[in-house]
């Protein structure tokens, strides 16, 4: 026989509502077990429930990631390039020593000449390439100050601030547009404390008007391309264009906010935007920009050759948008980010208008 039990006493807690943890641990026992699936941690992204994506107005309108910077090239890449223009440049200068040899050989007045005309085309390069290393320096500082910016609001750093704010008046301070945004900002910066505040100031006060202006260029260099397009007879043409006009759009939005960009420089920018594209264009075109072109209703109001034209126009203000955020010497913190929906209102309303009048 087994020894009887001892009294025990026990604490009875009176009984409350489940707890929201409980509650869903029973509705997760009644649920069928799923087969969890493997997700990579480092892109796993997790939507609370309450927010729902499709409730979205504009999925374009969200700030996409910055740009990363271009990948350096490597020391043995610099090292081949460098030997080889070395190469070239003594080359050249070897023929140009040996024509005017010739010349003086020949008549002592064509030596002179060809003396003169050579050290003219020297003095022209020396000139050439400073400018268009100062031309690759200012676009760099474009670059530092982007970075500093970030950096400045995220640490919210007066002292950084205040120094980029200076930086960013001195670099805009030739565009007569700026200059009532610079005059408010000087009499309102010794009231501002924080630095996250005072970089979103200068960007609101100095840089929208400039942002203004950009807009323009990217509509109207996207109606332009969308007519010539739409007129042109072959896609060889539409291709020519659409890269011409691209290029000049990113010339015309870098000289806007004070780049200046050489043709190496040029070349530089150009890599930048692409760049961007890389890392962006997956956000700026997606279904949002399919599902505004269907409830346009495109395909219905305009003819084939103009909504290809369109079509083209908006890869052309796509372009200028990316062109917009690499010239600008902020990012976009304060002020909303321009989509594409900004321009496809005006773009298919002026297609929509040469269409009626070519029907005419």
């Amino acid at each position: 026989m087994t020894a009887p039990r001892k009294p025990a006493a026990f604490r009875i807690e009176p009984e409350t509502e489940p707890k929201p943890q409980a509650a869903q641990s029973r509705i997760a026992e009644k649920q069928p077990a799923r087969r969890p699936r493997a997700a990579r941690t480092d892109v796993a992204v997790v939507v609370p429930s309450e927010v729902d994506v499709f409730d979205e107005p504009d999925i374009d309108a969200a700030a996409p990631p910055p740009a990363t910077a271009p990948r350096k090239r490597s020391l043995l890449a610099r090292l081949f390039f460098g030997a080889l223009s070395v190469l070239v440049s003594l080359a050249v200068g070897l023929w140009a020593d040996q024509l005017i040899r010739d010349l003086f050989a020949r008549a002592e007045w064509l030596g002179w000449l060809a003396a003169g005309m050579a050290a003219i085309a020297l003095l022209s390069l020396i000139v050439i390439l400073i400018r268009e290393f100062l031309a690759i320096a200012r676009l760099a500082e474009v670059e530092k100050m982007q970075k500093r910016a970030l950096d400045a609001v995220a640490r919210d750093d007066p002292k950084a601030a205040r120094a980029l704010v200076d930086e960013l008046s001195a670099f805009v301070a030739s565009k007569p547009e700026t200059a009532a945004g610079r005059r408010s900002l000087a009499e309102l910066r010794g009231e501002i404390i924080d630095g996250a505040n005072l970089v979103r100031l200068a960007e609101t006060e100095i840089l929208s008007p400039l942002d203004q202006r950009a807009k323009v260029m990217i509509l109207e260099a996207a109606k332009c391309v969308s007519l010539i397009t739409a007129v042109s007879p072959r896609a060889l043409v539409d291709i020519a264009y659409v890269i011409f006009e691209a290029g000049r759009l990113i010339r015309r939005l870098s000289e806007l906010y004070g780049g200046r960009p050489g043709t190496l420089g040029f070349f530089r920018l150009a890599r930048g935007v692409l760049a961007h594209l890389a890392v962006t264009g997956s956000i700026a075109v997606g279904d949002s920009f399919v599902q505004q072109i269907v409830g346009h209703g495109l395909a219905a109001k305009l003819s084939a050759k103009l909504g290809e034209g369109v079509v083209n126009g908006m890869m052309t203000a796509r372009i200028g948008i990316a062109a917009m955020e690499t010239a600008r010497p902020l990012p976009f913190i304060a002020v909303k980010r321009p989509g594409l929906g900004d321009f496809l209102s005006a773009l298919t309303s002026f297609a929509a208008k040469k269409d009626g009048q070519a029907e005419q």
